[in-house]
């Protein structure tokens, strides 16, 4: 029997596509499953499971047998603690032994875990520890201390020595009895500290429904040594970048503490890491910080998310790897629902594109009224489900040859004396420019034109009036005349979402506060 791992192009994905595929690369079925059981347990024990780049220098290393037991251990210390099926376990950690073993165990005892950013402060952990209402919390010594004014109706447990002294007393032998239905983990959307995101809470079914972005969008397969350094408390990181390859055996590479662009591409040198899925961040960051190969890569498969990649960054993945970086597109709420088939010999990858769907989605553009657009017509982008039409929020067309493209959030456009613009496509610009750091494009009220353009740089350079001129006409020049930003604000640093977005929000709501305060 051909099973979905085995194919690689784009042509056969579509056509031995089925449901019914998916669930046969599972132990589990459609009435029982558990993701701890899927991504731990039923692998060889002496192979390597995950490999964590540290920050600071060096590697840890997990074997699936060691995880095996020590989630084991976790679950049933869950139980000595009186945690019941259904209770949700916060778990507030780095990349480390003690995260995945308590990621795993929690699952595997029938519990829901909840993964929170490292990076969140006071105000954004009591946020979800009060939403979520968490039997407990797993941290660190070092948040539980800097943020303990964020943790007043929860007990921290501190994943120490003494901490790991107790599960050695326990039973690594669990046997877990978990409903396909069951909740499994409660994963946070990004958002400001001052509005609460939705808590989506997914099922232990959906390590089924992820393996979609894992074979299409990450074209990952058995054999390969797949990295993703994004936080496994964002989407992208603990689907992706986690769950997903791990339920096919896949050894994954992780990256632990402060982010640093150069110690990123030493490490995926050191780990020989041959299929890399990032944040278009993590490739800007690499850029920007002079990273060039130094022996060689042996990467086959390259891909991107958490927002479109501009042209230059785009360019220079490819030179420095040696093959295209691949679109991946979805949200949190919805999964991924284009992609660019990374390792499909018969996909062409486009830059700029988002890719075609994949298998099993239906897709549309529509206009304001829900008409269908043509192809190159900008609309909004809509899922098909049982009860209709869903908006993911984004706008973008489709051209002649089935290829989509990204026009912004349907809240970012900008329209400026009865001219649309794009808000991305500006910052596209911008980035081009070998002294912008960073760029960002939002509408600001303007009397005469309604809204106009403002962007915020951060750059080495000198903020001069001068250097702000010189920006606009670079982007005159490579967009429309009228495509510009009229005003330019230089900035040390840009508002970014918890998941290392742009928070274009953030800056609408600043900007509006200061117009307040001037008024």
């Amino acid at each position: 029997m051909v099973r979905l791992t085995d194919i690689t192009s784009y042509a056969e994905a579509h056509q031995m596509f089925s449901k019914q595929a998916l669930w046969d690369l599972f132990d589990g079925d459609r009435e029982h499953l558990n993701i701890g059981h899927e991504c731990v347990n039923r692998h060889d024990p002496e192979r390597m499971a995950i490999g964590i780049a540290l920050a600071e220098g060096g590697y840890e290393k997990i074997k699936f047998g060691e995880l095996r037991d020590y989630s084991n251990r976790f679950a049933n210390w869950l139980v000595s603690q009186g945690i019941k099926r259904g209770d949700r376990i916060a778990i507030m950690l780095e990349p480390s032994l003690a995260f995945y073993l308590a990621l795993y165990g929690t699952m595997k005892m029938g519990a829901v875990a909840v993964p929170l950013f490292t990076l969140f402060g006071k105000d954004g952990l009591r946020l979800r520890l009060d939403d979520c209402k968490p039997r407990l919390l797993l941290t660190s010594p070092e948040l539980a201390t800097n943020l303990k004014d964020g943790m007043e109706k929860v007990d921290p447990v501190i994943a120490d020595g003494h901490f790991f002294d107790c599960l050695r007393d326990m039973s690594s032998e669990f046997v877990e009895e978990t409903s396909a239905d069951d909740i499994a983990m409660y994963q946070y959307t990004s958002g400001t500290t001052r509005e609460l995101p939705e808590a989506v809470k997914h099922r232990h079914r959906a390590i089924v429904t992820v393996m979609i972005a894992a074979l299409y969008a990450t074209g990952v397969r058995p054999g390969d040594r797949y990295m993703c350094p994004s936080s496994p408390a964002w989407g992208h990181g603990l689907w992706h970048g986690t769950l997903a390859p791990m339920a096919l055996g896949v050894e994954i590479a992780a990256y632990s503490g402060y982010f640093d662009p150069q110690r990123l591409f030493t490490a995926i040198q050191d780990m020989e890491v041959t299929n890399m899925s990032a944040a278009a961040t993590h490739y800007r960051m690499m850029k920007n910080a002079g990273c060039a190969p130094i022996s060689g890569s042996q990467i086959a498969k390259l891909s991107f998310t958490g927002e479109p990649i501009d042209s230059d960054t785009e360019k220079w993945a490819h030179d420095t790897f040696g093959v295209p970086v691949c679109s991946i597109y979805g949200t949190t709420e919805v999964g991924v629902v284009l992609a660019s088939y990374p390792g499909a010999a018969d996909f062409e990858v486009r830059p700029g594109a988002l890719g075609k769907p994949v298998p099993g989605v239906e897709l549309n553009i529509h206009d304001p009224s829900g008409r269908t657009c043509a192809a190159d017509e900008i609309g909004e982008i809509m899922l098909k489900r049982r009860d209709g039409w869903f908006s993911v929020k984004d706008l973008g067309h489709r051209d002649k040859d089935g290829y989509w493209w990204h026009d912004g959030r349907a809240d970012d456009v900008i329209i400026s004396s009865g001219w649309t613009m794009s808000a991305r496509e500006i910052e596209d610009t911008l980035l081009a420019h070998p002294d912008v750091d960073e760029a960002a494009a939002i509408a600001v009220p303007d009397v005469a034109r309604g809204q106009i353009a403002k962007a915020f740089i951060v750059t080495t350079r000198a903020a001069e009036d001068a250097f702000a001129t010189e920006l606009q006409a670079f982007t005159k020049e490579r967009l429309a005349r009228h495509e510009y930003p009229r005003q330019v604000e230089f900035t040390n640093s840009l508002p970014k979402t918890p998941a290392g977005k742009v928070n274009r929000k953030a800056l609408r709501e600043r900007e509006a506060k200061r117009m307040e305060d001037t008024t």
